[in-house]
């Protein structure tokens, strides 16, 4: 897979999801889980208590945080769409890939780029919601990578330092939502979902930028792809798009099977058990499915193991121990059996949009709402909500919460926040 004469840590990294354990890299954290094995998390929290620190951003962002070692790194934007009805001018739109400290959130480096023109105009559709700076960093650990749709991958080492800029498609934007699904890296890939500017799916080095494959056909799709690892041992690469799901290598993008799916434009990435199971949600009515990898060809008839007619619509779902879970932004939890798909639970939580994942730690899910709160919930088949933590921030929560050394990082569209217990530390 191109992880050959890497550093042992990284090729753990690449091919159990499991090192590094405080280190969240890419969006999810380490294998895409959003599940953590750090204790000492608190499960209450306000403006004036369990707030190790608080940053203010130079931009906007729905992007989340991502770590490494004692840096942050983050993506943001200015100049243009920040607000209804001034939008601004467009010619002044600017990316912004932010390095900050993770002991104490002071902002290290701030890189900008001009954005490739025209973008998605902010005052029309629905890119209002999120913003020009959605998709989440990735790193290789050695390098960091950002995507800012339309306007291409930035490659920096992790000083600041430029690499290489490469575009991966300039479309017309579909539906008015913009660009959202985040890159991973795969040895000495880098997986770029550009259904939105390209209609493919894009693999580029990770070293130069050049591109290595395209899988063309990716329709509608705002979900970031998924490495899934077989109990063969064999990895497939996942994407879930509009009407169906494919299966690909991902060292060449060749297509491996295809199965039936959401009949409609989706936004949640795929999640995985242990078994080589996929799990994907979305469309406009919320439908799930479970699918098992590594078939070859057309694999509905023999492959496509439940469906359900409940769903994430925004967020991505989330796996752990035989259960299924999500917090969507329909304001619904719930559990699901995931060899079955039995629904343990479907509850109405108090009003409140969620566009962020839920992650998971010490058998608590924290998923973070738009502008009412964090929901902290106890994991299993019973609902049981532990608690809902608000901030005195009345700016949106797009981002997916970090788990880290003991602390959650939380983002706001103005706000980089560290949670974590009183007197706690992130050294």
């Amino acid at each position: 897979c191109g992880a050959i004469g890497r550093p042992l840590w990284y090729r753990l990294v690449v091919s159990s999801g499991a090192a590094l354990g405080e280190d969240w890299m890419r969006l999810r954290g380490p294998g895409a889980t959003g599940v953590s094995t750090d204790t000492g998390l608190p499960i209450h929290w306000s403006a004036t208590s369990n707030v190790v620190w608080k940053t203010a951003l130079p931009g906007k962002g729905a992007s989340s945080p991502i770590t490494l070692k004692d840096k942050i790194y983050l993506t943001a934007y200015t100049g243009y769409g920040l607000a209804r009805p001034e939008a601004g001018d467009q010619k002044d739109l600017t990316h912004h890939v932010l390095c900050l400290n993770r002991k104490d959130g002071v902002l290290i480096w701030d890189k900008t780029s001009k954005a490739l023109l025209p973008d998605q105009d902010y005052t029309r559709g629905h890119i209002d919601l999120h913003g020009y700076a959605s998709a989440t960093p990735v790193s290789d650990g050695e390098s960091l990578f950002s995507f800012f749709g339309r306007s291409g991958v930035l490659a920096y080492t992790l000083d600041g330092e430029p690499l290489w800029h490469k575009t991966v498609g300039t479309n017309t934007y579909k539906l008015g939502w913009g660009s959202g699904a985040s890159p991973i890296v795969y040895g000495d890939l880098l997986i770029v979902n550009a259904s939105i500017e390209s209609d493919s799916l894009v693999a580029l080095n990770t070293k130069t930028g050049q591109e290595v494959w395209r899988a063309t056909g990716i329709f509608e799709s705002w979900s970031t792809p998924l490495v899934v690892t077989l109990p063969s041992g064999k990895n497939e690469l996942v994407v879930n798009m509009n009407g169906k799901v494919l299966g690909l290598e991902p060292t060449t993008g060749k297509q491996l099977w295809e199965c039936e799916g959401v009949q409609d434009y989706v936004v949640p990435m795929t999640v995985a058990d242990d078994k080589g199971v996929v799990y994907i949600s979305g469309g406009r009515g919320a439908t799930t499915r479970a699918i098992r990898a590594g078939g070859r060809g057309d694999v509905t008839a023999t492959h496509l193991l439940w469906k359900l007619n409940r769903g994430c619509k925004v967020p991505s779902p989330l796996y752990h121990d035989g259960l299924l879970y999500w917090v969507s932004n329909m304001e619904k939890a719930a559990c699901v059996d995931a060899k079955t798909g039995e629904l343990h639970y479907y509850k109405r939580l108090e009003r409140g949009a969620f566009y962020g994942s839920a992650v998971m730690a010490e058998g608590r899910i924290y998923a973070v709402s738009k502008k009412r709160g964090t929901v902290v919930l106890a994991a299993g088949k019973e609902f049981k909500q532990l608690a809902r933590n608000y901030l005195d921030d009345d700016n949106r929560f797009n981002g997916t919460p970090v788990i880290s050394n003991s602390q959650i990082l939380l983002r706001s569209d103005r706000f980089l926040y560290c949670i974590g217990k009183q007197g706690s530390s992130s050294h």
